[in-house]
């Protein structure tokens, strides 16, 4: 099947003016709800914008496993079919929910592609900018303004472990190993949280920062940024560095600007995983 690419962004642009930007800093009280922990919520931005997709989704390509966020959280084993499937297509319908709820405007719409268990294509759309990062795997990744010309995304180059700057998401690790994470990342330049995937990624893909590193692998979180990542020079492992495949929800990921400085910054921030390359 050929992955319709410039219909999927038409779909995350239908979702975003639907459903996503009418309801941004209009929340009610009523209209939001925590999920696992109060850092862990859902909108009704979040469910309406899956639906919307969901339905435009098996209208283009009918048969498709569709798994998105909030379908997951109400079917589970959903997630589990996900390495399996012929064809998958795999939303976060509003990436950066607690930033949405609280009215800060640091949030995207994601979308990957799976074929027979690898991600195919990957999408991130940020409304306020008004274009969506794209990559088709073999094909590059590219910005693809709502109006206008599509610009190649190419990651800046390479730099010392001690000069770069980059995304640290630390928020799902405890205890020891987090107190020596926290070391560690101290021998970087700089390191920060848009609590927002989709920013961090966008911001990888364009030379802004040189890493990002994630700890809970949620496929909708992922899928689509490391794609782009990889499409614009760059390289994605799991901190032992074995691939990322679209199965996994542990081992961690590690993006930066291409292998070399992947496997400095690897060695330096986690020095006691074993490594499997």
């Amino acid at each position: 099947m050929t992955i319709p690419t410039d219909k999927l962004i038409d779909i995350l642009w239908q979702a975003a003016e639907a459903e996503i930007m009418p309801r941004f800093g209009k929340l009610g009280d009523g209209d939001i709800r925590e999920k696992s922990e109060a850092i862990d919520l859902v909108t009704e931005a979040d469910e309406a914008a899956e639906r919307l997709i969901a339905r435009e989704i098996a209208a283009l390509m009918p048969g498709v496993l569709f798994v998105g966020e909030e379908s997951v959280a109400a079917a589970p084993a959903l997630l589990g079919r996900l390495g399996s499937a012929d064809i998958a297509v795999v939303v976060d319908p509003v990436d950066g929910t607690f930033n949405f709820a609280n009215g800060v405007p640091l949030f995207g719409v994601m979308m990957s592609v799976v074929k027979g268990g690898e991600t195919v294509a990957g999408l991130i759309l940020d409304p306020f900018a008004g274009d969506c990062h794209v990559a088709e795997k073999g094909a590059g990744a590219w910005a693809v303004p709502l109006d206008g010309e599509r610009t190649r995304l190419s990651l800046g180059k390479g730099l010392a472990v001690q000069d770069m700057l980059g995304a640290a998401s630390t928020g799902y690790m405890y205890g020891d190993e987090r107190a020596s994470l926290l070391a560690n990342l101290a021998k970087v330049r700089s390191f920060f949280s848009y609590r927002c995937a989709a920013h961090e990624y966008r911001l990888l893909a364009k030379g802004g920062m040189q890493f990002a590193l994630y700890n809970k692998l949620m496929p909708w979180d992922h899928l689509a940024g490391a794609l782009i990542t990889q499409e614009a020079g760059g390289h994605a492992a799991r901190f032992d560095g074995s691939p990322y495949l679209p199965s996994h929800t542990d081992g961690g990921l590690l993006v930066a600007t291409d292998r070399q400085s992947w496997k400095a910054l690897r060695d330096t921030i986690f020095p006691n995983i074993p490594a499997v390359i």
